[in-house]
């Protein structure tokens, strides 16, 4: 269908939109129009991702002159893979509409893990093996040692991209990472190298929110993006988190072991080099006398991670003369890394902030400030002048210079934590020295001041009013929108005590009282024999799931539970849990039914969908409150109370409850759908809690539902699932409708005009 939101005309690829997608995309335009940034929050399952790609591709054909482009952010490759198809669905849908003019290209971008055809080079098995032996056939010496010396292997898809030169484009279309290697296969090209080189011209773009939070790779990928782009961060309830994990860093024994023998070698290959090409030393001498804004014209093959600390006006500065030569540098590095190793052997819990520990550094070691600001792009100089290609064997170095960056860049929002051992373990010594970042506004404000309009969107943005005081920015339109339903086809409810009327909660005092996990076995048994199809349950961490599992099995309830369906369990291990995830689904088709234990924050809270029969009912046992005691959890909230005025208590509660949330919201994934949330603890009944909770799942809970007991529960699952079971009109009848067409939609615009 399509149909006009003022001055645009929308292509929107379905018969039929749901008022809500509608309202979504009136705000966006809005955001758009205003070059403003917006939060909007929208229910899970109402097609969030379709309405965004019509209403921005439709903005951008609007302006033929100068068309925004799209960066669109996902957390995972599986969500990066679902909106690239999407993208397929609607672009096929322009074209057969608007003809030629409507072509675009767009291109899913992904580490060369996800994208390398070489086999020789995809069978690594990490990440950073895969980026180092890459590096190893591509880098230029390498490629120019092998026009002297044929025997010196290179990567034939690399080369076939180089010879191919300005010829090297992708025609248009919508590509996802399958696309490009099936592409960059048939054409013989380097896929990873050509969706590096095309995101420049590309119209729309989907790869993880690193490339932009990450300073250190957003400074290689993201910095030839234009002003006029719209970035949409998908899913975006954590991204305070994941900002501050781009600017974070922890530095363990192993690390310091290992940064020593790193220098060894430099060391080694610094003597080699002054016997047999000391011409080569004094060249990267008189670069780094000019200043490092030289590195612009690197060979792509030979880019590396960018600057951690995004500063510009430090490449425009000279590199300070006591590191611009190789030894003097690493003898810096030498001192430097004794000195942690030093502070890495107390007895006691230190804190200090970024001040007072470079200032303790300096004292102690004669490094000041402005060298360890340079510490980061001094070391990339020497890996280039040095020749190093396995840069996976470096990474104990990257990580001492990405902390020494970091520390001489920013004076405040971190803190230096230094614990001697696992509070939780206290006899197991594991000494590890944390720059953690406490302000995630670090992170993300140069893509606020860059890109014109920023969209953070997800299906949990509540209370809404939180993240602009987090992430310090003002949004032109923050909106919360609610689900338009035919019938309550979600049912939460909370449940207090068990059938003995005892109260249930994971709080710290009652989590092991025989009484507590009783009931909550009792609760689960009696919800397996009246719940069709899957049920998953929630726990608030791994250890309580594997204490509580034990205890249960003790008490003869597991082995109930399974007289009724098969139990799969999450654990930490991805393969286990995906195999895990596949019996649950085949137990579930098959109409047996199961049930699925799962942890909130864990992987498969996060990113997999337990839609139709594969999730009827979510038991949520407990609030999940991060760990309270951890040192750098403390630390971040007293810097939010000084900074933002934001109080402990708000931010765990909003915290917990967003997760928990995120774990209730994946059963319901369209409105055809329907589905129970029993949140099991007592303190879900207490009004600070629950109205943190999102709009769409408070306008469902009744006041009835606030305070129950597991035979009041199972009473109400046993009503839900009969009222569920009956024929239903999915347009809406003659009330409010829920379904609209086209012509509804240009009925409303007609009556607004009168």
């Amino acid at each position: 269908m399509k149909f006009q939101i003022e001055d645009v005309t929308v292509y929107f690829p379905y018969e039929n939109i749901y008022p809500e997608q509608y309202s979504y995309m009136v705000e966006l335009k809005r955001a758009l129009d205003a070059k403003g940034h917006c939060l909007l929050e929208m229910p899970t399952g109402t097609g969030k991702t379709i309405a965004l790609l019509s209403l921005i591709t439709s903005y951008a054909l609007s302006k033929p002159s100068n068309p925004p482009k799209l960066l669109y952010c996902t957390r995972t490759v599986h969500e990066m893979e679902k909106t690239l198809a999407e993208l397929r669905f609607l672009h096929d849908y322009q074209l057969r509409h608007l003809g030629p003019s409507a072509r675009i290209l767009a291109i899913g971008l992904s580490s060369r893990k996800n994208l390398c055809i070489n086999p020789s080079v995809v069978s690594a098995n990490s990440r950073d093996s895969v980026d180092a032996s890459c590096r190893k056939l591509t880098a230029s010496w390498v490629r120019a040692m092998a026009i002297e010396n044929p025997n010196v292997s290179t990567c034939q898809f690399f080369e076939n991209y180089e010879k191919a030169g300005s010829d090297a484009v992708l025609p248009s279309g919508v590509y996802t990472l399958q696309d490009l290697r099936a592409f960059g296969k048939d054409k013989g090209w380097c896929p990873y190298f050509l969706a590096r080189h095309m995101v420049q011209f590309a119209n729309v773009v989907v790869y993880s929110y690193q490339y932009l939070l990450d300073p250190k790779v957003a400074g290689i990928i993201s910095k030839e993006m234009q002003r006029e782009s719209v970035v949409v961060f998908d899913e975006a309830h954590n991204i305070d988190n994941v900002c501050i994990e781009a600017l974070s860093v922890s530095v363990r024994k192993q690390t310091l072991e290992g940064a020593t023998r790193n220098l060894n070698k430099m060391g080694q290959e610094i003597d080699r080099f002054k016997a047999t090409d000391a011409g080569r030393l004094r060249a990267e001498y008189n670069r780094l006398v000019e200043g490092l804004a030289q590195r612009g014209n690197l060979p792509i093959s030979d880019t590396w991670l960018s600057n951690p600390a995004l500063p510009d006006d430090i490449l425009k500065e000279a590199v300070p003369g006591n590191i611009r030569r190789a030894e003097h540098f690493l003898s810096v590095l030498r001192r430097l890394v004794q000195y942690l190793k030093g502070r890495l052997q107390t007895e006691n819990v230190e804190k200090e902030g970024p001040v007072a520990f470079v200032a303790s550094i300096n004292s102690q070691t004669g490094i000041d400030q402005k060298m360890l600001r340079f510490c980061y792009d001094r070391l990339h100089s020497l890996m280039l002048t040095l020749e190093i290609t396995d840069t996976d064997e470096f990474l104990h170095i990257q990580t001492i210079c990405d902390f020494a960056t970091l520390v001489g860049s920013y004076t405040r929002g971190f803190s230096i934590i230094i614990e001697p051992f696992d509070e939780r373990m206290p006899h197991i010594p594991d000494p590890v020295l944390q720059l953690s970042c406490h302000d995630a506004s670090l992170a993300i404000k140069p893509v606020f001041d860059r890109f014109q309009s920023v969209i953070i969107t997800s299906g949990t943005l509540s209370p809404i009013d939180l993240y602009p005081r987090l992430l310090n920015f003002n949004p032109v339109i923050s909106r919360s929108f609610t689900m338009s339903l035919t019938r309550d086809c979600i049912c939460p409810m909370v449940l207090t005590r068990g059938s003995d009327q005892l109260p249930v909660s994971t709080k710290f005092d009652m989590r092991s009282d025989p009484g507590v996990v009783r009931n909550y076995g009792r609760l689960l048994l009696e919800m397996v024999a009246a719940v069709p199809d899957g049920i998953v349950c929630f726990f608030v961490s791994y250890s309580y799931m594997d204490g509580i599992v034990n205890s249960w099995n003790e008490m003869g309830i597991l082995q109930d539970i399974m007289q009724h369906k098969l139990v799969f369990i999450e654990t930490q291990d991805v393969v286990e849990t995906t195999l895990a995830l596949d019996n649950y689904r085949r137990a579930c088709d098959c109409g047996r039914g199961a049930v699925f234990f799962s942890v909130a924050r864990g992987k498969v809270a996060e990113g997999i969908d337990f839609d139709r029969h594969y999730g009827r009912l979510v038991i949520m046992f407990g609030v999940p409150f991060q760990y309270t005691l951890s040192r750098i959890l403390l630390a971040r909230l007293e810097y939010l109370r000084e900074t933002f005025q934001i109080k402990e208590g708000d931010f765990l509660t909003f915290d917990a409850l967003r997760q928990a949330a995120q774990c209730v919201g994946r059963v319901i994934r369209s409105k055809a759908d329907y589905g129970m949330m029993i949140f099991a603890d007592k303190r879900y009944s207490r009004h600070d809690k629950r109205s943190k909770l999102p709009g769409w799942i408070l306008s469902h809970l009744r006041d009835a539902h606030l305070n129950l007991s597991t035979d009041m529960a199972l009473h109400i699952a046993r009503e839900f699932l009969r009222k569920m079971a009956q024929p239903y009109d999915k347009a809406g009848g003659s009330g409010k409708k829920t379904l609209l067409s086209q012509e509804d939609l240009e009925n409303s615009a007609a009556e607004m005009m009168f």
